[in-house]
């Protein structure tokens, strides 16, 4: 627990815990190739990123170059099986992090010149002096607004300089890290953004991401498990899938030190049993959603392994751990950066919330931190959830699960009472909430309904429009513009989402840039004009992104 009076002599050791806690979140970088084949090199080990930031030191105009601004490569480098590169870069303007300004530079496997993705349009040119003290910022930080009212035990800690692209021209602002709980449990770990000249708050960024979902009736069946033998029990861990395991954590909440800082959080206790059998597929048995949850992080391993050629999240082999019953009668799960966590619903409308593509939307957002970075908020918000909803999709038609026919309604398994859902992809609108269609309008909607546009667009250019059957359940999706689509398939469609998201998109990637990255990826993987990349333009034009 944090002693508040103690806080002015430990803002240097505060800083650092700051700054660590967020680096996990974007440590670990491995984009991912267009097929199994590509491989990924670290950048030290060749000239790789240095040549990269060579290139960009000769397109100053493409740099956005000004005087007093540098880069920094972030992780891993993907090559392509041409020898084509990929390098993702971070930015700095006179010493301090460009928030919005990460890149990544494309060459030909001579190193010649491809070009550069990114979401900066001009050259930053701002003042580093702040005019609004810290302490002045903090208080900003804790002003009732919409989103801190829902957040109780708010505190705040130190936080840092930057410049922030996000929210319009670049500006100045303090970036300050808060922590707390939702009425419903979930921990809070907040990004405010006040400009530093002003001391008005330019934006939030909740860090911790969550599924609007609602429970898992633990409905997968008889699954096969890799499990690991320790003394005379054995542990529900996988040693194939990078030691991922799950833990039953007693149906307790994290700390404050985990929600402000994401470290001293408990792990809970790894599920064991004196035999090779967990649970017994019913909720009286506490092991029955552990094996849910277990299950689904392998079928999503697998999904990206076998599918997109990536070693797990952060695409490195490393593996993460799951935990459920947190806290009580919780409707809700999320993805702090390591982990992922389930609560069990409240037993009556919903189940535990361990669901295939439950899983397979947290295990995402891990995927998408450690790749385009995608900030949760705004359009590049919507994109996130979209990209979470539309590969725990995809991880659910790849189980094949004869108990859990994939579909593309979103939490269906633990809905007790209506087995719909809590989102549907074929024709978002339909849950009173997210937006079926783009408007001026979406940016403002919580990413969880700003991402329905994503995931219509994804609907449409997999499955086309019109009404059919999937998975016993009748979809039906409707165009924005009146066109008639014919979907390209769900091989070809989860191919060009993960080039795109990988290799193109960028931490505040919005709609209009989502559809030239998905057009990039297209034209890489089938061809400038081919069917799916024609396809791919109609799909975005029929939810209004044009």
């Amino acid at each position: 627990m944090l002693n508040p009076g103690s806080r002015s002599r430990s803002r240097k050791a505060a800083a650092a815990a700051v700054a660590t806690a967020l680096a996990t979140l974007v440590l670990g970088l491995q984009p991912g190739a267009p097929s199994a084949s590509a491989q990924a090199s670290k950048p030290q080990h060749d000239r790789t990123a240095e040549r990269a930031i060579a290139a960009l030191q000769r397109h100053p105009q493409l740099a956005r170059q000004v005087a007093g601004q540098a880069f920094k490569v972030t992780g891993t480098t993907l090559r392509d099986a041409d020898g084509s590169t990929h390098v993702r870069l971070e930015r700095t303007y006179r010493g301090l992090p460009v928030i919005g300004g990460d890149l990544v530079v494309h060459q030909a496997a001579g190193a010649d010149w491809k070009g550069v993705s990114q979401t900066l349009r001009a050259p930053i040119t701002v003042s580093v002096r702040p005019k609004v003290s810290e302490s002045r910022a903090d208080r900003a930080v804790t002003a009732k607004d919409r989103t801190t009212r829902q957040i109780r035990k708010l505190r705040v800690e130190d936080g840092r300089l930057v410049v922030d692209t996000l929210a319009g021209k670049p500006r100045l602002a303090w970036e300050i890290t808060s922590g707390g709980r939702y009425k419903d449990g979930t921990p809070s770990r907040l990004l405010t953004y006040v400009d530093a000249r002003t001391g008005n708050v330019i934006r939030r960024e909740e860090r911790i991401q969550t599924v609007d979902g609602d429970g898992s009736s633990l409905y997968s069946g008889v699954v096969p498990l890799q499990v690991t033998k320790s003394g005379l029990t054995y542990q529900l861990k996988d040693p194939t899938r990078g030691n991922t395991y799950t833990t039953d954590f007693g149906n307790k909440t994290d700390g404050l030190l985990c929600q402000l800082f994401g470290s001293g959080c408990k792990p809970g206790t790894t599920f064991t049993s004196p035999d090779t059998s967990f649970g017994n597929g019913t909720t009286s048995n506490r092991e029955s959603a552990g094996v849910d949850a277990q299950y689904g992080t392998n079928v999503t391993w697998d999904y990206y392994q076998q599918v997109h050629g990536r070693n797990g999240i952060f695409g490195t082999g490393a593996g993460s751990f799951n935990r459920v019953h947190y806290g009580n009668a919780y409707v809700n799960a999320f993805w702090d950066g390591t982990k992922m966590t389930y609560g069990d619903g409240d037993g009556v409308s919903y189940g535990p919330l361990v669901s295939l593509d439950v899983a397979g939307h947290e295990m995402s957002h891990g995927v998408t931190e450690n790749s385009a970075g995608l900030t949760y908020s705004g359009e590049s918000g919507g994109l996130n959830e979209s990209t979470s909803d539309i590969f725990g999709t995809m991880v659910e038609f790849f189980a094949a699960n004869a108990n859990d026919s994939g579909d593309y309604f979103i939490g269906e398994e633990f809905d007790l009472a209506n087995h719909s859902g809590f989102r549907r992809m074929d024709n978002p609108a339909l849950d009173g909430n997210s937006d079926s269609c783009w408007t001026t309008g979406t940016k403002n909607k919580d990413v969880h309904y700003s991402s329905g546009v994503g995931n219509h667009f994804f609907y449409l250019l997999a499955e086309g429009s019109g009404q059919k059957t999937i998975g016993n359940k009748v979809h039906n999706s409707p165009t924005c513009n009146g066109s008639t689509i014919t979907g390209i398939g769900r091989t070809d469609a989860q191919r060009i989402w993960y080039r795109a998201l990988t290799v193109y998109m960028t931490s505040g990637t919005t709609y209009a840039q989502a559809r030239t990255a998905t057009l990039s990826a297209a034209a890489d993987l089938f061809g400038n004009g081919s069917n799916q990349y024609n396809t791919v333009a109609a799909a975005w034009s029929a939810v209004n992104v044009n």
